[in-house]
């Protein structure tokens, strides 16, 4: 039974309707009564208008602004005047063409003649005379007083009444340091000390606050700086040991140190001196000298080891006899050292200050050995080659000339300065300078008749020779309770300069005035002329 597929009925409202359809169903009966195949049509298009968007509308809003009004101008500029100039050289002359001056031969000559003996006379004056000798023209401002530019300290070593024992400037003198120990007595040997440098030339200085702070285990006698090494100190102690810092290194600045051993100093050593070695001239050693009667030579061999090289010992029984001496305490034979200079004309001369108050001029060429039988691991030898005539009481202080090769100074406990000749024992001139004690003498770097003295009454003395050999020509007061001033150095690289350090645990540096640092006329023949005088 076959069933015949009819077709569905589609009605849409707002179509074209049952007339559409039936078109449509006409077409696809066709045929004779038979059913055929299902065939694709085309129908109307069906068009559903939107309603939403009558009802809507379009919505719109116009505006407007308006900027005020701009406003504009114009100008315009014109040079009032101007000019054109024109420049025109002449015509070269040729140098041997020019016309020679018309003047009298005959009376030029015969004033010549007239005026030739008063012309050579005054030549000759001024050829003689002596009005401008050493004179050197000087732009810098001239300073008319000694006055104090900078009082530093350390608070801790202050709080612990520490003494400012030894002062020294590095090697470009910008940065001076100081040693904090003790020189009075009491029971002081095991306290914690300090070395301390301040960068005067640091931006922003706090007197207060040193720039290099080294704690040291034993009270420190005396210091150095290298003299080619800016960042390198060497310090001896009250325990005999020396050592050697670099201020470069703040976490750990020492470099090297003797040790106890049986070549250390059994004494306070109370001054270290850098020497060039003999041989080698930019390398140096350090000197030390010490209670003990020993004055030895130290190198450094090794990482953080100063070994010994040279050393010298002074017997009783071998100093010479030349002048007349204390008789030694029964048993005594070494002679404690206390001070040492060395000359700046022969790098082997050197004086020693004894306990006994007299100097000694010694000579590192010695070569005969020291009666002693201190141990030591080199040889050590007898350096002593003439004896001074001595102070009232032990020597604390030496200072070489600088011009003169035969002059130096001594202080003492006596409070006097010796002017000594190194070829006589007894002394070219004695100044009493106080009271008490002096500490500390040196001579200028740059003026060969003034040096500067440290006394026990809180004053720094400055002298100046062609001025007055009897009384200072200036006296400036340290500490105001008159505590001892213990040291000062002159600055050779900025001269104007001079540190003191006292008993209050202070450094005071010290700007001298214009006339204790340029050197007057003839003033090395007077230092010359001096030595003579006295000496004679």
């Amino acid at each position: 039974m076959a069933t015949r597929a009819q077709p569905r009925q589609l009605c849409l409202a707002g179509s074209a309707g049952p007339a559409a359809l039936a078109t449509g169903r006409a077409a696809s009966a066709e045929g004779n009564g038979r059913s055929g195949p299902l065939q694709d049509e085309t129908l109307g298009v069906v068009s559903v208008p939107s309603q939403w968007r009558g009802v809507q509308g379009t919505r719109g809003e116009t505006k407007s602004c308006q900027t005020a009004s701009v406003a504009t101008a114009e100008a315009s500029a014109q040079t009032r005047r101007h000019a054109d100039a024109e420049v025109q050289t002449e015509a070269a002359v040729p140098v041997d063409s020019l016309p020679a001056p018309a003047h009298d031969g005959p009376q030029l000559a015969a004033f010549l003649r007239r005026v030739e003996a008063m012309v050579i006379r005054e030549l000759n004056k001024n050829w003689q005379s002596h009005a401008f000798d050493g004179f050197e023209v000087n732009w810098t401002e001239q300073q008319e007083t000694v006055t104090c530019l900078h009082t530093l300290g350390y608070p801790p070593a202050q709080g612990q009444g520490l003494h400012v024992t030894s002062v020294s400037w590095n090697s470009t003198g910008s940065v001076v340091a100081c040693a904090y120990g003790r020189l009075d007595d009491g029971d002081w040997s095991t306290l914690k000390s300090f070395v301390c440098a301040w960068n005067l030339d640091r931006r922003g200085l706090n007197p207060q606050q040193p720039s290099v702070v080294v704690e040291v285990p034993s009270a420190v006698m005396c210091l150095a700086f290298h003299p080619t090494q800016p960042s390198h100190i060497a310090g001896g102690l009250y325990s005999g040991e020396v050592l050697v810092w670099d201020t470069s290194r703040p976490e750990d600045p020492l470099l090297w140190r003797t040790g106890l051993t049986d070549d250390t100093h059994t004494d306070p050593v109370y001054q270290v001196v850098w020497l060039p070695e003999p041989r080698h001239s930019h390398r140096f050693r350090v000197l030390s000298v010490a209670t003990d009667g020993k004055v030895l030579l130290w190198q450094g061999a090794g990482p953080g080891r100063l070994q010994l090289t040279d050393g010298f010992a002074l017997v009783v029984q071998q100093l010479p006899r030349n002048t007349k001496l204390k008789k030694p305490h029964r048993g005594e034979t070494e002679v404690g050292t206390t001070a040492v200079a060395f000359s700046s004309f022969d790098p082997s001369l050197f004086v020693l200050g004894t306990e006994g108050g007299f100097p000694l001029k010694c000579s590192l060429a010695a070569e005969d050995a020291a009666l002693t039988r201190t141990p030591s691991s080199v040889p050590l030898r007898a350096p002593a080659q003439f004896t001074f005539s001595p102070h009232g009481g032990p020597i604390y202080s030496l200072s070489c000339s600088p011009f003169h090769r035969n002059l130096f100074l001594s202080a003492g406990t006596d409070g006097h300065v010796h002017l000594h000749s190194m070829l006589q024992a007894q002394p070219l001139t004695s100044l009493q300078l106080s009271h008490k004690y002096l500490f500390a003498v040196r001579w200028s770097p740059v003026r060969p008749l003034v040096f500067a003295a440290a006394s026990g009454e809180g004053d720094v003395q400055l002298f100046d020779l062609q001025k007055s050999s009897q009384k200072p020509t200036v006296s400036v007061r340290q500490t105001q309770d008159e505590s001892p001033v213990y040291c000062l150095e002159f600055n050779h690289h900025q001269t104007q300069l001079l540190a003191a350090g006292d008993a209050k645990g202070t450094v005071k540096v010290w700007q001298l005035s214009t006339e204790f640092t340029e050197q007057g006329p003839r003033e090395t023949e007077d230092l010359e002329q001096l030595a003579v005088d006295v000496a004679t």
